[in-house]
């Protein structure tokens, strides 16, 4: 009788796991960079969410507005024109000057990813007059699949988000030290 229950009991758990089974992982990127300027320098730029053209080589420019969003919240905006071609949606979720943290979120553009979602964090660096950023990125694959068809999977959406960090962060760090 025991056995019986025990297998009932796993029995009424085995569709949660294969739903989770088929569900894409979530990916993730993370880049830091160290900037000598103090941290009040380096946050006033990344601060500001209209301005990453100014910084970020991949963009030639931003423009912003304030709109509701799909939930009806009323949050910034920016669009982004991506030099190449291209543009990109995103929406500010936090900006915090007492953490020094700026969130945001891709509405909709042509990078390979879904579900994105990203913060930058400025903070004190290892040494006297220096700041870390960090910049995280968490995103599924374009198709949104497990078995997501080439040029929307994990491996070329986590390719795209790495790129656009590794180019950004190394450029915000020569503008910042130039000023």
């Amino acid at each position: 009788m025991r056995f019986l229950s025990q297998l009932i009991f796993a029995a009424c758990f085995l569709p949660l796991t294969l739903s989770a089974a088929n569900a894409p992982s979530q990916q993730k990127v993370i880049r830091e960079v160290v900037i000598k300027a103090d941290a009040a320098k380096v946050w006033a730029v990344v601060k500001d969410f209209g301005a990453i053209h100014q910084w970020h080589p991949a963009v030639e420019s931003t423009i912003t507005e304030t709109k509701a969003d799909e939930t009806g919240t009323v949050l910034l905006h920016r669009t982004l024109t991506l030099k190449g071609g291209g543009t990109l949606l995103e929406k500010q979720t936090i900006n915090s000057d007492e953490e020094m943290k700026l969130e945001y979120r891709i509405v909709e553009g042509v990078l390979p990813v879904s579900g994105y979602r990203a913060n930058m964090v400025v903070k004190a660096g290892p040494n006297a007059g220096e700041t870390t950023v960090t910049w995280t990125g968490r995103f599924y694959n374009k198709a949104n699949k497990v078995d997501a068809p080439a040029g929307e999977d994990n491996a070329t959406a986590v390719k795209a988000i790495e790129g656009v960090y590794d180019a950004g962060l190394p450029n915000l760090k020569r503008v910042i030290e130039a000023q």
